[in-house]
């Protein structure tokens, strides 16, 4: 059994989680978002092409996903004490959540908003549309329930990364699973907390599909 102190931990170390997930993935959705429209509008086949825009933004996108995220917190602590003044704790890892995740989340945007039929596009163009009207009133309704499923993947993803961040001082369930489950040897703790990282991932996931499948008018 628990003792009172260690329910209160995991007890703040469960909302410290649900914080630090939320918080991450609104932010990285204000940044991948907007990121997501520009590869789309600027790729080749888009609305208004440019090839150059399209080849280096790409690139920054790729190279940031493809560093692995606990190296890429440790790389970027020195602009986290800038922006949060810390290294360590929720606040720090929210930065380090931000970074690994909007490139992440500008991809799934760029994946669903292709999956809008040309027609549709076509039909808004000939009717005069301009290439914003497009973007806010023809390609992001369309994708929506494309666009929900890739958020729920998104916010299971970086609930997945915050857990992560334990082993370089972030803050949550991570942290608990492995400062006391881990370090200190204690695989019951560990194990509660992964039970609760799963359950908190099937809420996540289970609601993203739902709210998908209710925004399909094609269901």
């Amino acid at each position: 059994m628990f003792k009172e102190g260690m329910l209160a931990l995991v007890g703040a170390g469960f909302w410290e989680t649900i914080y630090m997930t939320l918080v991450s993935t609104f932010f990285a959705y204000l940044i991948g978002l907007p990121l997501g429209l520009i590869l789309v509008v600027t790729d080749k086949d888009g609305i208004r092409p440019m090839a150059l825009v399209h080849q280096v933004l790409g690139v920054l996108i790729n190279i940031i996903r493809s560093v692995p995220f606990l190296i890429l917190l440790v790389a970027i602590m020195p602009f986290t004490k800038a922006v949060v003044g810390t290294v360590i704790g929720a606040k720090a890892t929210i930065v380090g959540l931000l970074v690994a995740a909007a490139p992440f989340v500008a991809r799934m945007v760029e994946s669903s908003l292709k999956e809008v039929e040309k027609g549709v596009i076509e039909a808004a163009q000939s009717m005069g549309a301009s290439p914003l009207q497009i973007m806010l009133k023809v390609l992001l309704p369309e994708a929506k329930p494309s666009l929900l499923v890739g958020s729920a993947i998104a916010i299971t993803t970086i609930l997945g990364y915050s857990a992560m961040a334990g082993f370089v001082g972030g803050g949550g369930l991570g942290a608990i699973a492995i400062n006391y489950g881990y370090y200190r040897g204690q695989t019951d703790i560990m194990y509660i907390m992964v039970i609760l990282l799963v359950i908190i991932v099937q809420v996540f996931q289970e609601a993203g599909m739902r709210i998908s499948r209710h925004s399909d008018k094609r269901l």
